[in-house]
């Protein structure tokens, strides 16, 4: 339930406020200083695990890949103490059957790494976007969304979301330079704006791409398409409310054995 209330705000900041309102995201003052708010106070922040598709295709030996052993232990544990400590309260992990009975045995309802953990079934997907809307309705703020597949310790979860919510796009994809951009999503920039997102192109000059994380509205369940990279950013680029985030420190994947041997974060 909303309440009214009156406050006092010098001019200057207000012009500010005002600056936000885009008609599109954020219709009016009120809203304007609601979503600040919120975001600046981190009220019931939360984070979305893609971790869907094949149970076959995601195996390594006899676990997942988002349940394989690291060090001392697993690759779902690292990630939700680092969601812990950039002050996440909620997380939602879509998955299919198996996977999420994996994961429950491991880290059960989240109370031991103090963050509520969500599990959200999986029975197909045609792609990542197809898996997202599972969460359509259960998440009405701003979100991030994590690859089940990555150690992101290094990232700077805070700049990422304060960039975010300056910017006010309806979503802002973390994004690295790399060496081989033919085997990731790469972007074409202005500023922070992202013009174009292209999927593992076959060829290209650009080097900076795609890093597997990124912050969203709920309004970008409502766009139609089965896949993030093929469709949904494309067509958010096309229109101008895709953003991106330069980050000096990159994700770690892990994918096979070697991966997990070779990881260190």
């Amino acid at each position: 339930m909303k309440q009214k209330i009156s406050i006092t705000i010098d001019e200057r900041t207000l012009k500010e406020i005002d600056s936000i309102v885009d008609n599109v995201l954020i219709r009016n003052r009120s809203q304007a200083i609601e979503f600040l708010t919120r975001n600046a106070l981190g009220d019931n922040k939360v984070a979305v695990i893609l971790s869907g598709g094949s149970e076959k295709a995601l195996r390594i030996g006899k676990d997942y890949r988002i349940t394989v052993p690291i060090k001392n232990s697993t690759l779902i544990e690292v990630g939700l103490r680092k969601l812990k400590r950039n002050g996440f309260k909620e997380v939602y992990i879509i998955a299919r059957k198996k996977i999420l009975t994996k994961l429950f045995d491991i880290v059960g309802n989240g109370n031991l790494y103090g963050i509520t953990v969500h599990y959200v079934e999986e029975s197909q997907s045609r792609g990542t976007a197809e898996s997202l809307k599972l969460i359509k309705g259960m998440i009405n703020n701003t979100f991030l969304v994590v690859y089940g597949d990555i150690i992101f310790n290094k990232i700077n979860l805070e700049e990422l979301w304060k960039q975010h919510v300056r910017q006010k796009r309806l979503a802002t994809l973390m994004l690295t330079t790399s060496a081989t951009p033919t085997k990731k999503g790469i972007v074409r920039v202005e500023g922070t704006r992202v013009i174009e997102f292209i999927q593992k192109p076959r060829k290209s000059d650009i080097y900076i791409g795609f890093s597997s994380m990124f912050i969203a509205e709920p309004d970008i369940l409502s766009y139609k398409g089965n896949s993030l990279e093929n469709e949904i950013f494309p067509q958010l680029a096309k229109i101008g409310l895709l953003n991106g985030h330069l980050s000096s420190e990159k994700e770690i994947h892990v994918h096979n054995e070697q991966d997990v041997k070779t990881s260190k974060f």
